[in-house]
């Protein structure tokens, strides 16, 4: 572990003589590791450790038919602020090759940001078409909305599809590298994207079993926004954001409730110092950093909705009251059971824009095929899934999706489907899942064998497709491990 520090203070210093555009400011957050999420770690998101201190959600995006909001957006805001971290946000840019595309999608999002002003906003720069002189543009958009703006992508992928030597010497960069898929809870720099002006290094997607990407903040830039402090009488520092939005004071207004106040219907999420159950039990790995529902109340104990499983007090955080969770509205009203397809639409943004999950939308209209639906379709909203079931599974300590799909003569995607899971990488002990039902595919694709050092832009590029489609069509988001077949 010294071995390991030192070498990280030396190439922290190599960094910081590179950074012409580094401040020479101390800030705290230098060295401070964090999270990202889209909609696949939930309404609240979800931290790798406790000891993590920022995290960067997903807005929504574009990707060439039209803008998408990420419905779990504003509620990771309220969530990540509640529990006292930094909280930045970026935005999916895919095939934004004009100005006018550029402020149409700038138009739409940056006035709902809910992160406070001078935090990051930041391009995902990742797939599809790109054009560095529309990056530049909306690069100066994002700043001159009071922002700081940041371009996210892997090094190969920016350096063949951009001017990234421009870029870095506009902005500071969030580059994405990691060797494999085993579990990383620290940076390895024998795999460093090495470049000029590197903000933040997403060093991994599988910061804890099951995936989540894991970052470094390595100038201190996930400050910005948050460098307001006041000192509480016990010597506490608390850092403030330097402006207000609607999830923010949310947040705060969940921070700053006492334990003693937590009701019925508050969102608890259970500490990773916790140790035991209020029965002495030892409490599950799976279960810390996890979020539940208040559903009874007994003296300093609290029952968690979901699991039944009775916690002190004094093991949990609350990260949403009912007066907090009043003020943030993530999840679109429905006025419709149906909604009829337009030109432009995919199921994704249809999905998102409900408060559903591509996959649960697809069940409920016995959608095969996701990437297929066409102008004048009715899908049903809401309603009883057009998959029936005749058996289930419970899961049990060490499966994954993969292997009990296996188990029954079903792929992974549509073991996913039937049960509207989201985030195939994440299942947990207990877990009632369907596995036989009249979900039947009729597409025919081919197939690839992922190999070591392979990533999903790696893959997509050689076989002549998108992430998204891999992701679409694989029930997959980043993680991917060598072994795996994919469908194509």
């Amino acid at each position: 572990m010294k071995i390991i520090k030192r070498r990280f203070l030396l190439f922290l210093a190599t960094i910081l003589l590179v950074l012409p555009f580094a401040s020479t400011s101390v800030f705290a957050a230098k060295g401070d590791q964090g999270v990202d999420w889209s909609k696949y770690q939930g309404m609240n998101g979800q931290f790798g450790y406790g000891t993590d201190k920022f995290a960067i959600a997903q807005i929504g995006g574009y990707a060439g038919a039209g803008v998408y909001t990420q419905y779990t957006y504003n509620t990771q805001v309220a969530s990540g602020i509640a529990q006292g971290k930094r909280m930045h946000s970026y935005i999916w840019w895919q095939n934004v090759t004009s100005n006018a595309t550029a402020d149409y999608v700038l138009d739409y999002f940056l006035p709902k940001i809910q992160t406070p002003k001078g935090s990051i906003v930041a391009l995902d720069v990742e797939d599809g078409y790109q054009n560095t002189d529309v990056i530049m543009h909306a690069i100066d958009r994002i700043q001159a909305a009071g922002y700081t703006p940041m371009v996210y992508g892997y090094l190969n992928y920016l350096q063949s599809s951009t001017d990234l030597n421009r870029i870095a010497n506009r902005v500071q960069l969030w580059l994405a590298e990691y060797p494999n898929y085993a579990v990383t809870p620290y940076p390895n720099y024998n795999y460093f994207p090495s470049y000029k002006n590197i903000g933040v290094f997403q060093f991994t997607s599988t910061y804890v079993a099951g995936g989540l990407d894991g970052n470094i903040d390595l100038t201190g830039i996930t400050d910005n926004g948050y460098k307001k402090s006041t000192t509480t009488d016990t010597g506490k520092v608390i850092v403030k954001p330097e402006t207000s939005t609607p999830a923010t004071n949310a947040g705060q207004t969940a921070n700053n409730t006492a334990k003693a106040d937590i009701k019925v219907g508050n969102t608890v999420k259970v500490n990773f110092s916790a140790n035991n159950w209020a029965s002495g039990e030892a409490i599950p790995t799976w279960v810390k950093g996890k979020s539940y529902s208040v559903a009874q109340i007994s003296g300093n104990k609290v029952l968690l909705s979901g699991i039944m499983s009775w916690i002190n007090k004094s093991d949990v955080e609350i990260i949403a009251t009912a007066s907090s969770a009043s003020k943030v509205s993530s999840t679109p009203s429905v006025s419709s059971s149906t909604y009829t397809v337009r030109s432009g639409d995919n199921l994704s943004t249809i999905a998102a824009s409900h408060g559903m999950t591509t996959s649960a939308l697809a069940s409920l209209n016995g959608i095969s095929n996701p990437n297929y639906i066409y102008v004048g379709q009715v899908l049903k909203l809401s309603g009883s899934t057009s998959v029936a079931t005749a058996s289930t599974y419970t899961v049990r300590s060490g499966d994954n999706l993969s292997t009990i799909a296996s188990r029954y003569g079903m792929s992974t995607a549509t073991l996913a489907s039937l049960n509207g899971i989201s985030n195939p990488n994440y299942i947990y002990v207990g877990q009632v899942l369907k596995v036989s039902g009249n979900y039947v595919s009729t597409t025919s694709y081919r197939s690839y064998t992922v190999r070591s050092g392979d990533s999903l832009w790696l893959i997509a590029s050689k076989l002549g497709t998108t992430v998204s489609h891999l992701q679409s069509v694989n029930g997959v988001s980043s993680l991917i491990y060598p072994g795996q077949t994919l469908k194509y």
